[in-house]
């Protein structure tokens, strides 16, 4: 089902009526962290998940079954979270995917040998602003806080094409995600959950271009929710910003409720 981009804000008449009428206790609801459940900080470390979405969530995860998808690593995630949902995969879907142990120390590695060539090709003393993270099974490298945010992406793509193995790379918000070539997306992720869960439908919330994995995936069986405004997204509903998913969980809660 395909909504008109005129009728993509959630919180309409029409809207409410959809999320409302395909909502169930056998979905599985599914959410990105950072830009989704808590507003995006300068430094990744200063993200705050506000005590009444923890709240609503924690509400959720006792009726439903709730995974948190993030770029995060899952040790990363849970300390931000505060709640602890079924389903925690970090890493773009390339942790703690059940099933998927084994290939994780693969997708370690790599890491590992991705960032001491990394360490050769952009030294530090040519990185300034740029910060390159080892999240264990992927590798992200940031340049938020670069003078120039032209420059540092051109010069991190040129390192990045000299990498052996070559990564699959996700761009998102000023940061280039490195992921070894057959490690799960976050759009693998959500399905392998659907079909290991059984459940008939799925409920996925993201803000970034790392959620187009999912909702390229966009049908019947899954509602999918684009936090902010972005005009190049699959997305079947959109939130205007990150302060409306307080909002979107209490009308999720307030549906699966029983009726009085």
């Amino acid at each position: 089902m395909r909504v008109d981009k005129t009728e993509r804000y959630l919180f309409t008449e029409p809207g409410i009526t959809a999320l409302r009428s395909y909502v169930s206790r056998t979905t599985l609801f599914a959410f990105d962290l950072d830009g989704t459940l808590a507003p995006i900080a300068a430094a990744p470390q200063d993200i705050l998940v506000s005590e009444k979405t923890r709240e609503e969530l924690a509400l959720l995860v006792a009726h439903a079954s709730v995974a948190i998808i993030t770029g995060r690593s899952r040790k990363d995630a849970q300390a931000h979270l505060g709640i602890v949902p079924q389903f925690l995969v970090g890493n773009h879907g390339a942790e703690g995917l059940p099933g998927w142990e084994k290939q994780e120390k693969g997708f370690s590695r790599i890491c590992v040998s991705w960032e001491r060539q990394l360490e050769k090709i952009l030294p530090p003393e040519h990185i300034s602003g740029i910060l390159i993270e080892n999240k264990g099974t992927t590798l992200s490298i940031h340049y938020r806080a670069a003078p120039s945010w032209r420059k540092a992406r051109s010069f991190i793509l040129r390192g990045i094409d000299s990498l052996l193995p070559q990564p699959r790379r996700v761009t998102g918000k000023l940061v280039e995600n490195l992921l070894p070539e057959n490690a799960p997306d976050k759009g693998a992720a959500m399905l392998h959950l659907l079909e290991l869960t059984k459940s008939p439908k799925g409920f996925y919330v993201g803000d970034d271009v790392t959620d187009e994995e999912v909702f390229r995936l966009d049908g019947d069986a899954l509602f999918t929710v684009q936090v902010g405004r972005r005009r190049m997204t699959k997305a079947r509903y959109e939130l205007r910003n990150q302060t409306d998913i307080i909002r979107l969980l209490r009308e999720i809660n307030q549906a699966l409720s029983p009726p009085s």
